[in-house]
C-alpha cells in the first residue's frame, strides 16, 4: 500500500477506505460517508500503512495532545487540523474505596478535560479538520449534547457553518453553548434517531455534510485515539478490562481498532482488552442482542434517561460493536438512572471528580462484574468518563 502524499507534506500513513462488511475501498482523498453498495452501506475505517516503520520514541518531544499519533490519524495536510489541544486526558486511579478496589488497579480515563468538557471534542476535530481538508463548508450532526456543542466549537474555530438537530429533553445547558458558537439549532421533538433522519432528508438540498456518528469515516479516528493513550499512559501494558458507555458507540470501536493498529505497528504484543458496553435500562438494545447471541441490535427506545449520549435506539454500526465485544471475549450490561445518580454523587465525594452519568454508569457496572467474578483478582480496569457532570446537573437530584 502507498501513502496518499508523500512525506514532504504530511506524516500519515494513511492508504484508503474500507468496508468491514464487504471489504470494499475508497478513495480517502474524496469525500465520503459510507459504503456506496445498495446492500451494505456500512461505515467506512480508515487503513494505514504499518509496514512503515515507526518507533513509540517519536513519542517522547511531542505534545500532549491527540495529534501526537499523527501518523495514524487520517488528515493529509496538516494546514485543516483543527485542534484546540484535545487528547491525553488523564489516566486517575480510583481512590478511596478500598473495598471496590482491592486486588485490583482500576482507573478512570477522565475525558471530562478535553475542550467543550466531553470526549466528543476528538471525533469531532477530526471529522471537522477532514471535512474542511475536503472542501465541506457546512457541517451538520444530530446529537444528544456533547457532539452538538463540541462541533459548534471546533466549525466556529475553523471558520466552517455548523447546523445541529437536538432533542427538545436535552439540558438547556447544552443548547445555549451551541448558540453561544454561532451554530444553528434545531430543537425536535424525539429521539437522536429522529434528529438524524431529518437531517439525511434535507442535507442534499440544504448543501450540509452531515457527520451523524458512524455515518462518516473520521469522527472514530479521533475517539480511538483514546486507546492509543490509554496503552502509552500505562508503559504499553494493555489493561485486561476497558468499560465504555455504548450509545452510538464510536469510542468502543475505535479503541479497539487502536489497540490492533498498535500491534501492526509493534508498540504492543497480542493481549487486547476485553471490553464492556454499558447501557441505560432505558436504550439497551445492544445488551439484548448480546445476551442473545445477535449479529445485530433492534430498535429500542424506553424513553429519557438522565445520561442524555445512552439515548441512542439503535447504533449505525451495532454489528461492529457486537463483533468487538465477541472478538474481545467482552460483555454487555445496563444501568438505571438512579443506579447513574447514586454513582455521580458518590464518584463526586470520594473522587473529586463530577463525572456525566454516563461515566458514572461505568462504576455501578464494574461492581456488578466484580461481584460476579467475572473481573479477576490482579486484573487492570480502566473506564472511561466521557465528559463532565456539570452540563447535567438538571437532570440529577442533589
Amino acid at each position: 500500500m502507498e501513502s496518499l502524499l508523500t512525506q514532504e507534506r504530511t506524516d500519515t500513513f494513511l492508504t484508503d477506505l474500507q468496508c468491514p462488511q464487504c471489504g470494499a475501498t475508497y478513495n480517502a482523498a474524496q469525500l465520503n460517508t459510507v459504503c456506496k453498495k445498495q446492500d451494505c452501506q456500512s461505515t467506512l475505517f480508515a487503513r494505514y500503512d504499518t509496514s512503515i516503520s515507526l518507533s513509540k520514541d517519536v513519542l517522547k518531544d511531542r505534545p500532549a495532545n491527540m495529534w501526537r499519533y499523527r501518523e495514524m490519524l487520517p488528515v493529509i495536510d496538516p494546514k485543516f487540523v483543527a485542534s484546540m489541544g484535545e487528547g491525553f486526558t488523564p489516566l486517575l486511579p480510583v481512590v478511596n474505596l478500598p473495598e471496590d478496589t482491592k486486588s485490583n488497579q482500576v482507573f478512570f480515563k477522565n475525558e471530562a478535560g478535553n475542550p467543550t468538557g466531553s470526549f466528543k471534542a476528538r471525533g469531532i476535530s477530526m471529522a471537522v479538520s477532514k471535512a474542511k481538508e475536503l472542501g465541506v463548508k457546512t457541517i451538520a450532526i444530530p446529537t444528544a449534547g456533547n457532539a452538538g456543542g463540541a462541533l459548534s466549537a471546533y466549525a466556529a474555530h475553523a471558520g466552517m457553518g455548523a447546523v445541529v438537530y437536538m432533542p427538545k429533553q436535552t439540558p438547556q445547558l447544552f443548547k445555549d453553548e451551541c448558540r453561544l458558537y454561532g451554530a444553528e439549532l434545531v430543537e425536535i421533538d424525539g429521539n437522536i434517531s429522529d434528529c438524524g433522519k431529518l437531517i439525511h432528508e434535507l442535507a442534499a438540498e440544504k448543501g450540509w455534510f452531515p457527520i451523524s456518528t458512524l455515518r462518516e469515516p473520521y469522527r472514530v479516528e479521533g475517539k480511538k485515539t483514546m486507546g492509543y493513550e490509554i496503552a502509552e499512559q500505562l508503559n504499553w501494558q494493555v489493561p485486561d478490562v476497558i468499560f465504555y458507555p455504548t450509545g452510538g458507540g464510536t469510542g468502543l470501536i475505535g479503541i479497539w481498532k487502536a489497540f490492533n493498529e498498535m500491534a501492526a505497528l509493534g508498540w504492543i504484543g497480542d493481549k487486547r482488552p476485553r471490553m464492556v458496553a454499558v447501557q441505560s435500562e432505558s436504550c439497551d438494545g445492544l445488551v439484548k442482542a448480546f445476551t442473545r447471541g445477535d449479529v445485530s441490535a433492534t430498535f429500542t427506545d424506553g424513553g429519557f434517561t438522565i445520561a442524555n449520549g445512552l439515548r441512542v435506539p439503535k447504533s449505525y454500526a451495532d454489528k461492529e460493536i457486537l463483533r468487538v465485544l465477541k472478538d474481545s471475549c467482552g460483555t454487555a450490561l445496563t444501568v438505571s438512572d438512579a443506579e447513574m445518580e447514586t454513582s455521580v454523587k458518590e464518584l463526586a465525594r470520594t473522587q473529586g471528580i463530577l463525572m456525566a452519568p454516563e461515566g458514572a454508569a461505568l462504576w455501578q457496572a464494574y461492581k456488578k462484574l466484580k461481584a460476579d467474578n467475572w473481573i479477576k483478582p490482579g486484573e487492570t480496569v480502566v473506564m472511561v468518563n466521557t465528559g463532565s457532570g456539570y452540563k447535567y446537573l438538571e437532570n440529577i437530584g442533589i
